[in-house]
């Protein structure tokens, strides 16, 4: 019997290392990749990391005294039928109508003499680019309007749509603006865009994409991944269970000793090795499903002759920064005002984005004058008519009556709204569903900035946890980018190792 089984576990040994062998040599390539490209990432961040002048707009109060015209008045004048949507903003000393018109363009009127402003909303781009960037100097060679996003905007970055503004400078900057929040949605030298082109071409593997479609792209990278992840097992299971044997092995040659090394290093991070795999099959599958946050915004079309209110008697304090729009609540048309509350600075020395709250209300057409509190149950009938329109789930499941939870997100929290869904402030809705289906949405654009169910949560963690390392979080981002470039440089190694034994053979 002992002959019988030491010949079955043999063979077992030698088809098991013949396939690892084999499976090893299909994935060699994109592991090699992957891990140089997951090296870089951390070190970008700190070795690397661009800077700018201004990461977000400050100080835009409104100056009634330049409102002479109101918003119905601007749009007769300029023969304007019906819009979208309407907010003010300031550049260059002067004040203007942003209004968001039926054919999704932006335009611009004076408030004080309603003139259209000819090609305004590239005129407002480059003026923000050149605030955040703090440079009044340098030629814009190119401002492009982007719809969605490519290789070197990626779906991180959110907003959509953006002006892209490159400038003639040494460092080649682009900078990508969303003018209808006047927001910075991001910003890259020539040293970030070459990093963003090596990482999404030898860690996305983009150029699949190229030559065929993301769905082809997602499969090979699939296949890939299970592959790598069955040379694993194969791996674990040959220089696991049987150690004893390979442990004798003389080491008297350089090959002997790589392979040694190879196998001494695959076992020891082979935690990693898994973790890494596991998390980004997990990630590449969540891919297959079609993203559809960017077209998760209610905006209904509003007829110039109904849009009849002076912005100048709201009972405001005007010394705030305050944000406008046009909401269709119920069947009823309001104005709604946005107040930003800056909070004081405890540490001056420390530079960070001032800590911020909102102060919301709705005014009525038909009662001008009267503020009413109506945000969370604006929210709520967003997420009504949009489920309307994209069918999430069952209509009696996203009711007011099953609600779990109801919160205003001020700020970005750890758990599930982090700091990459960069849209604030938004209201938290969570329900009593199967699923706990949650929504987090931004009022001020009548849009769902992010929505959340278990499946996405799981998905979420095994990403942060077993790729990110988030574990770390607690001893600091230098230790978690450390731990991170470690290991992967130690996966590096095996790999090469277990090239230079395939090569030998």
């Amino acid at each position: 019997m002992r002959t019988k089984d030491s010949k079955f576990k043999k063979r077992v040994k030698q088809n098991i290392y013949k396939y690892h062998k084999y499976l090893a040599f299909f994935t060699i390539i994109p592991v090699i990749f992957w891990s140089v490209s997951g090296i870089m990432h951390p070190m970008m961040s700190h070795f690397f990391k661009p800077e700018i002048a201004k990461e977000y707009l400050e100080n835009q109060k409104i100056d009634t005294s330049k409102i002479n015209f109101t918003l119905k008045e601007a749009l007769i004048k300029n023969k304007v039928a019906s819009i979208k949507n309407f907010r003010i903003v300031s550049f260059k000393n002067q004040q203007y109508y942003q209004v968001k018109n039926s054919k999704n363009e932006l335009v611009y009127f004076d408030t004080s003499t309603a003139d259209s402003l000819k090609n305004g909303d590239n005129l407002y781009a480059e003026w923000l680019s050149r605030y955040f960037l703090n440079d009044s100097i340098s030629n814009v060679s190119s401002n492009i309007i982007l719809t969605e996003f490519d290789n070197q905007y990626k779906y991180i970055n959110r907003y959509l749509p953006v002006h892209k503004i490159s400038f003639n400078r040494k460092d080649n900057m682009e900078i990508y603006v969303e003018t209808a929040s006047s927001k910075l949605a991001t910003f890259n030298p020539k040293s970030r865009q070459v990093f963003i082109w090596f990482f999404d071409t030898f860690h996305n593997f983009s150029f699949i994409e190229k030559i065929s479609n993301e769905y082809i792209r997602i499969i090979l990278v699939g296949i890939s991944l299970f592959i790598i992840l069955c040379s694993a097992i194969s791996g674990l299971v040959i220089y696991g269970l049987f150690w004893k044997q390979f442990k004798k092995v003389n080491t008297t040659t350089s090959e002997l000793k790589a392979r040694k090394n190879h196998r001494k290093l695959g076992l020891i991070f082979s935690f990693f090795t898994f973790a890494f795999v596991l998390s980004g099959l997990f990630h590449v599958i969540k891919k297959w499903e079609p993203n559809t946050i960017a077209s998760l915004v209610y905006e209904p079309i509003f007829e110039t002759k109904n849009i009849d209110f002076n912005i100048k008697k709201l009972p405001l304090n005007w010394s705030e920064d305050i944000n406008f729009s046009l909401v269709d609540f119920k069947n009823k048309t309001y104005v709604r005002s946005s107040i930003k509350k800056l909070k004081k600075e405890v540490n001056k020395e420390v530079k960070s984005k001032p800590k911020t709250s909102y102060e919301v209300s709705f005014h009525n057409l038909n009662h001008f004058n009267k503020n009413e509190d109506l945000d969370t149950k604006y929210a709520q009938y967003l997420v009504e008519k949009l489920n309307e329109k994209h069918h999430f789930l069952d209509s009696n499941l996203l009711i007011e009556n099953n609600q779990k939870e109801v919160e205003i997100l001020n700020d970005f929290d750890k758990r599930e709204y982090g700091f990459v869904n960069k849209r604030l402030p938004v209201i938290k809705i969570a329900y009593h569903t199967p699923e706990d289906n949650t929504f987090f949405i931004e009022t001020n654009t009548s849009r769902i900035a992010a929505k959340v169910n278990n499946y996405d949560r799981a998905e979420g963690y095994t990403f942060a946890l077993l790729h990110k390392f988030l574990y770390l979080e607690w001893a600091g981002k230098p230790i978690r980018d450390f731990v991170t470039v470690l290991t992967a440089l130690s996966i590096l190694v095996v790999s090469i190792l277990g090239l230079l034994i395939l090569k030998r053979k």
